[in-house]
């Protein structure tokens, strides 16, 4: 009983979460104080309700957690994961935390695979590796390459590699390489069926929210005037590593909704262009096929 006297209702704890996120700005403050609530006691979020008194040292530890992403640390870095699909992912700071937005990319991806065996893709830009280690736990039978130019990224892509082989996906191709390079993945040409790409895509001098702007890698966000500068060598790349009847998919800003398509239709071996829009109505992401023949 005198035990029980200083423990406190987790709800008030999340409340009073809730109210510093609030103040602070952050864009989901009910949803962040839950998450670090559930991190902090090493459950699922959807356990917390489960958990109806907690130690003081437990509120102590949640409300750091909280101060810190009052200042907008990512909720990821505090964290130390992300999810894309059905994997999660460890990242923190150098290296660009996935967005939710880019879940819609994967699902596509996934979908115009399902009539292909054994199929080859390659993830540019891949960061974290996200796109390539979900698509290669989707895709057993896999031959998966992930490239970036960035060490820190790719140390990682490493990283997260070893813990999903671990898990027993299929070990996917590292490639330090630059997506600029008109030599990129030379052995490849005309052999990739699934090409997907999350640049960076951001205009320069856009305004971003503080967890971007002091957080994630620049070179991983902008990418020059007219956010399309990555984007450019992307398009070649895909024109010529496709295979014949396969798909590219370039995640880009919402802003790029007739400029991403536009590139892809100059190539006269893309046909089927098309742009996506994500859960909110926003332009989100450009697809093409290579054309059989």
């Amino acid at each position: 009983m005198v035990g029980n006297m200083t423990r406190q209702p987790l709800r008030v704890a999340i409340l009073e979460a809730e109210r510093i996120l609030t103040e602070a700005g952050v864009a989901s403050p009910r949803t962040d104080a839950e998450l670090l609530a559930a991190h902090v006691l090493g459950v699922a979020r959807g356990k917390l309700v489960l958990v109806p008194l907690v130690d003081p040292s437990t509120v102590d530890a949640i409300g750091k957690l909280v101060a810190r992403r009052a200042k907008r640390e990512p909720l990821q870095h505090l964290v130390g994961e992300a999810h894309l699909g059905p994997i999660a992912l460890a990242v923190g700071p150098g290296v660009f935390v996935p967005r939710p937005e880019t879940e819609l990319l994967y699902e596509w991806g996934v979908s115009v695979l399902a009539s292909r065996a054994a199929p080859v893709i390659v993830d540019l830009c891949t960061g974290s590796g996200a796109l390539a280690l979900a698509l290669a736990h989707a895709r057993p039978d896999a031959v998966v390459h992930a490239v970036d130019v960035d060490p820190t990224a790719l140390a990682w892509t490493r990283k997260n590699a070893e813990v999903r082989v671990a898990a027993g996906d299929t070990p996917i191709r590292l490639h330090a390489a630059d997506v600029t390079d008109p030599d990129l993945l030379v052995d490849l040409e005309g052999k990739v069926d699934l090409l997907v790409c999350n640049p960076p895509y951001v205009p320069e001098g856009t305004e971003v929210p503080t967890e971007v702007s002091d957080h994630d890698p620049r070179h991983a966000v902008f990418s020059g005037a007219d956010g399309l500068d990555v984007i450019r060598h992307v398009v070649a790349a895909a024109a010529r590593l496709l295979a014949p009847g396969g798909w590219v998919g370039i995640e880009h800003d919402d802003t790029h909704g007739e400029s991403v398509p536009e590139l892809l239709a100059t190539r006269r071996v893309l046909s089927e262009v098309d742009d996506r829009v994500d859960l909110a109505g926003r332009a989100r992401f450009a697809v093409a096929r290579r054309r059989d023949s």
